[in-house]
């Protein structure tokens, strides 16, 4: 099976199951066109195992193994645009690669995406997910997420795709002046969805909606 193929999908994956998830996000209030446009042009089927390939495109997440998920479309497309909601940052640095999905997302809508990851095996399975769709200005590396990437700080965006219990002060003080952080915070049933700015020595913050997220954990694996 050739790459555009691979890419575009057959049967479950096709362009028009896609579509329909497209249809699906807009309707549950995704409005930025550039976000579904994304959405729509990253092939999520690859970003899961073979065997779930068939449920890629339904609007909810899929176990990836190790304990983690890879979050439905919703989520991604949500925090997506929020954190594009204050305009397009130069750089973004996403904690917890995951599958690269949305690591994938993000590198289509910005000019760099830095990424961590503190499982090894899932970092090694992204990279060659994201090299397949030759998305050159992804650059990744094996870390605790929670201590961000600093040599390559301060950052336009910071987007957490696990939950701390609050908002982590090492993360904020890596983000330009104004730059916005959306993430998780809570543990198990009690979880929101934030965006943080960071705004002089502090920072301000808003609640966006409830969500469901594994735990930001410590240490590399």
């Amino acid at each position: 099976m050739t790459a555009d193929v691979l890419q575009t999908g057959v049967g479950m994956t096709s362009l028009r199951t896609r579509e329909r998830l497209i249809q699906r996000l807009a309707e549950a209030g995704i409005r930025d066109p550039a976000v579904l446009e994304a959405m729509r042009k990253v092939p999520r089927h690859l970003f899961v195992d073979e065997a779930l390939a068939s449920r890629a495109y339904e609007d909810s997440a899929l176990p990836i193994g190790h304990g983690q998920t890879i979050s439905q479309p919703y989520t991604v497309a949500r925090m997506t645009e929020a954190l594009l909601a204050r305009g397009r940052p130069d750089t973004v640095l996403e904690i917890g690669t995951g599958s690269g999905f949305q690591t994938a997302v993000l590198a289509s809508l910005v000019r760099r995406v830095y990424s961590v990851e503190r499982v090894a095996a899932l970092l090694a399975e992204a990279q060659l997910r994201l090299q397949t769709l030759k998305l050159r200005n992804v650059r990744l590396r094996h870390c605790d997420g929670g201590l961000g990437w600093p040599e390559y700080a301060p950052f336009g965006a910071i987007l957490v795709t696990a939950a701390p219990e609050g908002i982590p002060r090492g993360l904020v003080n890596q983000l330009v002046p104004g730059g916005a952080m959306v993430l998780p915070i809570g543990r198990g049933s009690h979880q929101v969805l934030v965006r943080v700015v960071r705004s002089g020595d502090g920072y301000e913050h808003e609640i966006l909606e409830p969500v469901t997220f594994v735990p930001l954990l410590g240490g590399v694996a």
